[in-house]
């Protein structure tokens, strides 16, 4: 069903991008409606795909290794692929690109041996795959608990101010998840505003427990709260994918003005055959390639650009095909 979305749409998204778990009784107050009107509004967009809050994990917080992986096959091989890549639980971001010859993901991997086991073994030997070209990631430049809809979104810094949460001090560190840490972080990834009792309820604490542990999980930078949109909400069409080759000298400050433009939801620096991949998300084809002809043109020391639309998405977030 396709909804019209108006700016009380949008600045109730971007409300929920500044603090996710905020009660709708203080996203009302801040937009100057009521409470009613907010809830009905979360319920409409949530209802449509539109939106999803989520309690996303940063598994370079837990040891694990994160992957992006470009998988080349036949056109009529790509979907089944897709699909079997997307049913397994480390995997996220499945997209189908290049014409229907070429699939991306990313790939988490919990140690140097998950990541041979997969790399040299798993997947070259999947039936109908051509090849795999695989980046580790190095570091991010944008991404995770920053996300695209900040830029686009419409609210001024007084409204944000007045959403943001209480910060919590960085606490680096090894990090080891129990039973109830899992269950707690499974029922936030798919609903990131899961109230308290039924955290309590799923993981046997109480909503004091609960409160106190997903604090320490952000102070360890393990968990950040996310948001997954529909596009269209802000006017912008489906993502294309960025592979930059970047001369060493300039990673640090190229990586750096991308984070900074609106246009990119995802930027990081990466090992193999590329060493810059980005996420870019344009109104449509014409905004990508002015785009692509002025910020991206004046950026220094790129020797290499590749660019592969997104066709198909068949799995976003990790829980989510």
């Amino acid at each position: 069903m396709e909804f019209d979305y108006d700016e009380l749409d949008r600045r109730l998204v971007h409300a929920l991008q500044v603090n996710g778990r905020a009660p709708f009784s203080t996203i009302a107050e801040v937009l100057g409606v009521s409470d009613r009107t907010i809830a009905r509004r979360y319920a409409r967009l949530r209802a449509a795909g539109a939106v999803r809050v989520l309690g996303g994990v940063d598994p370079t917080a837990l040891g694990a290794v994160l992957w992006f992986l470009r998988v080349r096959c036949a056109p009529s091989a790509s979907v089944p692929v897709a699909e079997a890549l997307a049913r397994r639980p480390d995997t996220s971001w499945v997209s189908i690109t290049s014409g229907g010859t070429e699939i991306t993901c990313t790939v988490r991997t919990e140690s140097v041996a998950d990541s041979e086991a997969l790399l040299l073994a798993k997947l070259p030997r999947t039936a109908r795959v051509e090849g795999v070209s695989a980046h580790s990631v190095l570091h991010a430049f944008y991404g995770g608990s920053d996300n695209v809809v900040a830029k686009l979104g419409s609210l001024d810094e007084k409204a944000i101010e007045r959403l943001r949460p209480p910060a919590v001090p960085r606490r680096p560190g090894p990090v080891r998840l129990d039973d109830g840490d899992r269950k707690l972080l499974a029922a936030l990834a798919a609903d990131g505003r899961t109230e308290l009792e039924q955290l309590a309820a799923l993981t046997g604490w109480s909503p004091t427990t609960v409160r106190r542990r997903m604090t320490e999980l952000r102070e360890r930078g393990v968990l950040y709260l996310d948001i997954d949109i529909d596009g269209r909400l802000f006017g912008v069409g489906p993502r294309t994918l960025l592979w930059l080759s970047v001369a060493p000298a300039y990673l640090e400050e190229v990586g750096t003005a991308l984070a900074g433009h609106p246009e990119i939801a995802f930027a990081a620096a990466t090992t193999g055959p590329t060493n810059l991949y980005a996420s870019v998300v344009c109104a449509d084809q014409q905004e990508l390639y002015r785009y692509l002809t002025t910020r991206v043109a004046m950026l220094p020391a790129i020797t290499h650009i590749e660019t592969a639309p997104v066709i198909r998405t068949v799995k976003r977030a990790a829980n989510q095909t």
